[in-house]
C-alpha cells in the first residue's frame, strides 16, 4: 500500500497546502495531521454525509483515500474537488487514481491539463513526449513469471532480499506491537525465512532486538561477503524528531544503520554518518562489488519529494559523499527502493516516469558515466496498483516484488518472479527509400541478422517503407533489404541501449550497376584457397541474378583473377574453379547455362602490377570477379 511505502519513508508534507476552514474539521484535521488516514477519511466522509461538505474537505477526503491508496474513493473526491478548485498536484494525484482504475483516456485528458499547467515539469515533459506510451508498456510482452511467494500474511508484507539461502523481508504480521495509525496495522519489523529444498520458505522468524525495535525497520541489504547489513529505521529511536506545537504530533525521519554479522545474527548497530534530523534516507542497496551504497532521501538539492543518490563505502566502512544520480533518473515525483544487481542494472520504483498507475518498477544502466534510458520493466511486475522492492539474483534469473495489486492477501504482498527473457531490448524502425525519388518502398523484404550472420527474422515493408524489429540491448546485427527493380543492400547496426533506433536505407535502381561493358558488382569474396560460394558471393550474385531475369537476353561471361601470390599454374586453375563456382551458383538460381560461361585468368591481367612489393590492398584489388556483357546489352531492350 502507499501508506506502507510512506510510512516507511515519511514525508512530511502528505496533504494539499489548504488551511481548515471551521471547526468541525478539527478532529478529521487532527488524524490527517497524525497520519491517521484511515480515521481521517471516516471523519471527513461523516462531514459529507451530514451536509458539512466542501472543497477543502473532498480534498482531504480525497488525500486521505490516495494515501492508503484506496484508488476508487480517492478518484472519486479528487473528481469533487476539482470541481470548485485547480490545483496542479491534485490534477496529477487524480490522473493517476483514473490509470490506476483502468480509466487510461480519462487519465490522459487530466495529464493533459496538468501539463498545460505546469509545462516544465519533468512529468509534463515526459508525457507529451509521449502521451500513447500506454499500448507499449502493455503489449510488449510478458518477460516474467509472477507468483504468490507463498509466505505472505494478513497484514503488509514487503521487500525480500535473498543472502545465502535466507530471505530477509519487513513485515506487519507482529501482533504484539502497538497499531499504526495511518493504516490501523501494527508497526513494521525485520524477519528472515530459510529457503528449503522443494523451493518452499520456512515460517518467518523475527530478527534479535538489536535490529527490531517497537519503533517501523524497513529493508535490508548484505554486502557480497555478508558481513554487514544495512537497514533503515525510524528516527525516534535516536529520540530524533519535531513536535508541532499545535497539533502535538511528532515527525520523525528514517535513517539507515549497519549492523555486523556476529555468528548467525547481526549485531553491533550504528547510525550512518549521511543521516540527518533535516531529512530521511532509506532504502539501501550495496553494489555488486560492496563499495557503493544507493538509497533514497529527500535531502535539500534534488529533483522531487525523493531521489536516489549513491555513497562511497570507504575501506573503513564509513560512508563518502552522496552523489544524486541526476535528473534523468529522478524526477518531481518520488523515486525510491534502488535495487542494484549483479551486472549493475539499476532497479527502482516511481511515481514520476510513465507507468500503469501508482509506482511502477523501472530500470537502467550507467554506460561510460551516463544513465541508459529509463524503461517500464511491464507488466505483470507492474500493475496498476503500487509496485515496488525489487530484487533480482540475475544469475539465477529469479527474484521478488512488492505490490499493493489486487487479490493479494494483505494491503502489500511479496511476489516471487522468474525471468523468462531478456529484460532490455531496442525496437529497431527499418525505413526503405528510392534513393533517386526518396519516396518510400512498399513490399521491400528486410531480413534481419545476428552478428554471426544467423538469420533472425524477415519481414514485409508497408506502404511507408517501414518494418519494425525487436532486439536485445548492445546486439549487434545486419539488416538485408532486397527489393524488386532495386539493388539489394546490406546495413550494419552497432548495438545499443537506446528504447528506439530508427535506420534510413535508401535503395539504388538496379541499372546503376550495369555499365556499357560489364555488370559492376561490390567486389565477391572467397576464403583463401577456397572456390565455394560464401553468403557475401551469393548477396552479390543474386544481384546478377535479378538483372538477368529482367533482361532475358543478357549473356554474360564470368571471369575471376587472383593475385600475383602462388605459382602462375596454382592461380590458373583456383581462378578456373572460382569461376565455375560461380556460373553454377547463377545456374542453380533458374538462369539458362547458355547465357553465363567461367573463365579464370590467374593472374594474366592484374588490375594493379607492383610486383612483389604489393599492399594487401593491391593485393586485394587483383582478386575480382568481373562479369563481362556479351550480348544481349539492357541498353538495345530498353
Amino acid at each position: 500500500m502507499k501508506n506502507l511505502k510512506i510510512l516507511l519513508f515519511i514525508t512530511l508534507m502528505s496533504g494539499l497546502c489548504l488551511t481548515a476552514q471551521n471547526k468541525d474539521t478539527k478532529k478529521a484535521d487532527k488524524e490527517f495531521a497524525r497520519f491517521e488516514y484511515v480515521d481521517a477519511a471516516e471523519s471527513y466522509k461523516k462531514l459529507v454525509d451530514n451536509g458539512k461538505g466542501s472543497p477543502y474537505v473532498y480534498a482531504q477526503l480525497a488525500e486521505s483515500n490516495y494515501n492508503i491508496f484506496n484508488t476508487v474513493e480517492a478518484e472519486k473526491w479528487y473528481a469533487k474537488a476539482l470541481e470548485s478548485m485547480d490545483d496542479p498536484e491534485m490534477i496529477f494525484k487524480y490522473s493517476e487514481m483514473l490509470k490506476a482504475n483502468g480509466k487510461y483516456e480519462e487519465s490522459n485528458q487530466q495529464m493533459e491539463k496538468f501539463a498545460s499547467m505546469r509545462p516544465s515539469d519533468d512529468r509534463a515533459t515526459a508525457f507529451r513526449k509521449n502521451p500513447n506510451y500506454l499500448p507499449k508498456i502493455l503489449e510488449q510482452g510478458k518477460k516474467f513469471n509472477v507468483q504468490d511467494g507463498g509466505f505472505n500474511s494478513a497484514q503488509s508484507d514487503f521487500g525480500g532480499t535473498m543472502h545465502n539461502g535466507k530471505l530477509y523481508i519487513t513485515s506487519a504480521r507482529n501482533d504484539n506491537r502497538k497499531t499504526y495509525g495511518w493504516n490501523e496495522q501494527p508497526f513494521l519489523d525485520i524477519y528472515t525465512l530459510t529457503k528449503n529444498s522443494d523451493g518452499s520458505y520456512s515460517e518467518a522468524t523475527l530478527m534479535n532486538d538489536q535490529i527490531n525495535t517497537r519503533h517501523h525497520e524497513g529493508l535490508v541489504s548484505i554486502t557480497p561477503d555478508g558481513n554487514t547489513m544495512y537497514f533503515s529505521r525510524e528516527s525516534y529511536f535516536e529520540k530524533d524528531f519535531e513536535k508541532d506545537s499545535i497539533s502535538k504530533v511528532r515527525y520523525s525521519q528514517l535513517y539507515l544503520y549497519k549492523a555486523t554479522k556476529l555468528g548467525d545474527d547481526f549485531d553491533n548497530v550504528e547510525s550512518l554518518s549521511i543521516n540527518s534530523e533535516n531529512y530521511s534516507v532509506k532504502n539501501p542497496s550495496v553494489s555488486p562489488d560492496g563499495s557503493t551504497l544507493y538509497f533514497a532521501s529527500n535531502m535539500p538539492g534534488g529533483f522531487g519529494k525523493y531521489d536516489i543518490y549513491k555513497a562511497p563505502i570507504n575501506d573503513d566502512g564509513t560512508i563518502g559523499e552522496p552523489q544524486n544520480l541526476g535528473q534523468k533518473v529522478n524526477t518531481e515525483g518520488q523515486e525510491m527502493f534502488p535495487f542494484i544487481s549483479s551486472n549493475n542494472t539499476l532497479y527502482f520504483s516511481s511515481t514520476g516516469h510513465l507507468g500503469l498507475g501508482g509506482m511502477d518498477v523501472f530500470y537502467t544502466r550507467e554506460i561510460d558515466g551516463k544513465m541508459a534510458p529509463i524503461r517500464n520493466v511491464g507488466i505483470p511486475i507492474n500493475s496498476n496498483g503500487d509496485d515496488f522492492a525489487f530484487t533480482i539474483d540475475e544469475e539465477a534469473e529469479e527474484g521478488f516484488v512488492s505490490s499493493n495489486r489486487d487479490g493479494g492477501q494483505g494491503s502489500d504482498d511479496i511476489y516471487a518472479f522468474k525471468k523468462l527473457q531478456p529484460l532490455c531490448d531496442v525496437l529497431i524502425t527499418a525505413i526503405v527509400l528510392d534513393d533517386e525519388t526518396r519516396n518510400p518502398l512498399n513490399g521491400a523484404s528486410v531480413s534481419l541478422y545476428d552478428a554471426e550472420g544467423n538469420k533472425m527474422a524477415t519481414k514485409t515493408t508497408n506502404a511507408e517503407g517501414i518494418a519494425e524489429f525487436i532486439i536485445e540491448c548492445e546486439q549487434d546485427t545486419e539488416l538485408e533489404v532486397v527489393m524488386e527493380d532495386f539493388e539489394s543492400k546490406k546495413v550494419t547496426v552497432n548495438g545499443t541501449s537506446e528504447e528506439e533506433l530508427e535506420v534510413q536505407i535508401s535503395l539504388d535502381p538496379i541499372e546503376k550497376i550495369i555499365a556499357p561493358e560489364e555488370i559492376v558488382l561490390n567486389p565477391i569474396y572467397f576464403d583463401f584457397d577456397k572456390s565455394n560460394i560464401t553468403a557475401q558471393a551469393a548477396f552479390e550474385l543474386d544481384k546478377l541474378v535479378q538483372i538477368m531475369n529482367k533482361y532475358p537476353d543478357l549473356v554474360i561471361n564470368a571471369t575471376s583473377h587472383t593475385d600475383s601470390r602462388g605459382s602462375v599454374p596454382y592461380n590458373q586453375k583456383l581462378s578456373q574453379r572460382r569461376a565455375k563456382s560461380t556460373q553454377q551458383y547463377v545456374i542453380s538460381k533458374g538462369i539458362d547455362e547458355s547465357r553465363i560461361s567461367a573463365e579464370g585468368k590467374g593472374e594474366s591481367n592484374l588490375k594493379v602490377k607492383c610486383g612483389q612489393n604489393c599492399t594487401e590492398e593491391e593485393h586485394q584489388q587483383n582478386r575480382r570477379s568481373e562479369f563481362l556483357i556479351v550480348s544481349g546489352s539492357p541498353e538495345t531492350q530498353k
